[in-house]
């Protein structure tokens, strides 16, 4: 599977996606700057990244915690995500995401 993950600077790298992880702990063993401080809890909205529109019907509801978490982001848009809350499965397969300036280093 693949994470296809835009730094700040517009480059688009594609990253092996293990099933079961987070888009939050794919992107940082990509090699990725992702800042992630609460390390996964939804405690943080350090790793806010915006998901290319065309998937955002495809990826399971947000929680109301998350939508909580988010709400102290910066730049928040319709298509932000914290990517600690979003697991990689099969059909995930090909998601592409856009990394911020709440989760870049």
């Amino acid at each position: 599977m693949k994470l296809f993950v835009t730094d700040l600077e517009g480059v688009e790298h594609a990253i092996e996606a293990m099933p079961n992880w987070t888009v939050m702990e794919i992107i940082r063993d990509g090699d990725q700057p992702m800042r992630a401080e609460c390390g996964g809890s939804c405690a943080c909205a350090t790793c806010h990244v915006y998901v290319a529109k065309e998937w955002l019907d495809r990826l399971p509801a947000m929680e109301p915690e998350e939508r909580d978490t988010l709400d102290g982001g910066f730049e928040v848009e319709p298509n932000s995500r914290l990517s600690c809350q979003l697991i990689m499965t099969p059909d995930m397969d090909g998601l592409k995401v856009t990394l911020t300036n709440d989760s870049s280093n």
